[in-house]
Formats: structure tokens, C-alpha cells, sequence
């Protein structure tokens, strides 16, 4: 078992200039050899961009941050930078794969557009499954045209323009998407508090060490929290802490003890009755299921 490998964007294309790839998937399978050379696809690795997994034929699968999802012509996957995923081993199904830098995000999106889809840097609230084979069709089709296109001029601005697109009306078909407009001034709250947890879970579990990050109340935090997801301020920063030690778990050599220490805790004991009063397993079955 080795620790999970986090995969730059130079991994995939020796261009340092680009900041996006479109690559067919029958194409990238047939690779896997020679990029095993550098990490392995179909073990779990953390990217450091986004990427788009289409299928236009044939069925399989697809781990994302430890949970399998059944694939079918159609479908898309949504993988956010900070993700661990893996392909499946002897994938036959056919489509392509998108990625695209976070510079390129921030250099041709509009700020608007970047809080509307939510998959981008909130996969923590959103399914990274959807499905809309006509949808795909359209933007695959006006991809590849572009792509071939001869005359290059603005071409990054316009493949941006589809993707963006693309992305809001995907977006507009998710349960989620009404989230932003109930209430902005929570919404921007709860970001706030997603990324500050992002950044300090290993130091702070406590609520309201975070309502002092924010200046806030605990108590309108909760209702910020609350509205986006459901859930109390404190289960989100679980279910976070808890995320990050599957993922440790799963894809290092670590010991326990190293892990606990990594996520914020002085004694596995502490980390391994937390652990197993989430997810009612210890963090060694745990590691033996994913083994």
C-alpha cells in the first residue's frame, strides 16, 4: 500500500502552457501502462485540477474519495480538485476525459458562474454522478468541433464559454441548485466556513473556534450550515475529519497512530473511538476492508 500520490497536471500533459486536455478515453486506456510508469489510475490518487469523465458506450465503474459509481452511457462524472478517485481496472467503456486547471477556472470563468456550480469546490453537497446523454452530445460535439477548428484565435476563451455552459445547465438540473438562491448572505457564510475547515480541521473541531474565524454567533452559523446542507456545523466538520481519515486509511502506509496525529488527534484511542462511533467500524477493519 502506498500513500496516495497527488497528481499535478503536468502528469497529464507535458505542455506547461495548457490549461486544459481533452483526451478520448479508449486513447488514455490504452496508456494506463506507461502512466503507471509515474502513478498507478486505477489506484486512488488526489488531483490537483478538475476533470469531466464522459461515457458514450458501455458500462463500468468509477471511485471517487472511496465510493464507487456505476457508470453507463450518459453519464458524467464531476472529480474536484482535492478529490482522490481511481479508475476501474480493465475499463472497456468508451467516451473521453476532460480536465482543466484551476487557473483556467479563475482566468475565464466568471466569479458568478464559479459560485453557481456547486461541483467545483463544494463536492462536499453534491453527487459527482449525473446523467444527460443529450446535454453531453451538444457539448462534446461542439467541443471536438472547436478543438479541429483551424483558425485558433480566442480558442481558450471559447472552449471556456462552452464548458461554463455546459456546467450551469448540468447544475441546473441538480436538486442543490436552489441553494444559492435562498439565501446568499448564508450561502457565502457557509463557504466561508467550508473552506476555514478545509484549512484547520487538524487543529480545531470546535464550532465555535470557527463562529470566532467568521465573527459570528454559533448560532447563526448553525443556520448557515444548516440551510446549505442540512446538517449542524458540527457533523460537517465530522463527516470532513472523517473523510480525511478514510482517505488516509485507505491509500497510505501510515500507521493509526500517525493518521490520528495528522487529522488533530493527541491519542489513537480518542481517534478510534471517534472514528468508530461515526462510522460504527474501527479504523483497522476499516483498512482491512479496503486492503
Amino acid at each position: 500500500m502506498k500513500n496516495i500520490p497527488k497528481i499535478s497536471f503536468k502528469c497529464i500533459s507535458d505542455e506547461k502552457t495548457k490549461e486544459f486536455e481533452f483526451m478520448n478515453l479508449t486513447n488514455f486506456f490504452a496508456r494506463i501502462p506507461e502512466i503507471k510508469l509515474d502513478h498507478d489510475p486505477t489506484r486512488a490518487h488526489r488531483l490537483s485540477f478538475f476533470a469531466l469523465l464522459f461515457v458514450t458506450k458501455g458500462t463500468g465503474s468509477h471511485q471517487v474519495d472511496l465510493k464507487e459509481y456505476q457508470l453507463e452511457a450518459g453519464s458524467v462524472l464531476k472529480v474536484a480538485k482535492g478529490q482522490i478517485h481511481a479508475f476501474q481496472e480493465n475499463a472497456n467503456y468508451e467516451g473521453y476525459l476532460f480536465v482543466f486547471t484551476e487557473e483556467f477556472v479563475i482566468n475565464y470563468f466568471s466569479q458568478s458562474s464559479i459560485n453557481l456550480i456547486l461541483h467545483l469546490y463544494n463536492y462536499h453537497i453534491i453527487k459527482p454522478i449525473a446523467k444527460d446523454k443529450a446535454l453531453n452530445e451538444t457539448f462534446l460535439s461542439q467541443l471536438i468541433k472547436e478543438l479541429e477548428t483551424e483558425n485558433a484565435f480566442a480558442q481558450k476563451n471559447i472552449i471556456a464559454a462552452l464548458l461554463d455552459l455546459y456546467l450551469l445547465k448540468l447544475e441546473r438540473k441538480s436538486p442543490q441548485n436552489k441553494l444559492q438562491s435562498n439565501n446568499t448572505k448564508h450561502y457565502d457564510t457557509f463557504l466561508q466556513f467550508k473552506n476555514l475547515v478545509e484549512a484547520n480541521y487538524s487543529t480545531t473541531r470546535n464550532v465555535k473556534d470557527y463562529a470566532e474565524m467568521l465573527i459570528i454567533s454559533t448560532k447563526l452559523l448553525n443556520q448557515a450550515v444548516k440551510e446549505v446542507t442540512l446538517n449542524t456545523a458540527k457533523a460537517f466538520i465530522d463527516d470532513y475529519v472523517i473523510l480525511e481519515a478514510k482517505r488516509a486509511i485507505a491509500s497510505t502506509e501510515k500507521s493509526l497512530k500517525e493518521i490520528a496525529f495528522d487529522i488533530g488527534f493527541d491519542e489513537v484511542t480518542n481517534f478510534t473511538k471517534f472514528f468508530k462511533n461515526k462510522l460504527k467500524i474501527s479504523p483497522k477493519d476499516f483498512r482491512k476492508q479496503q486492503a
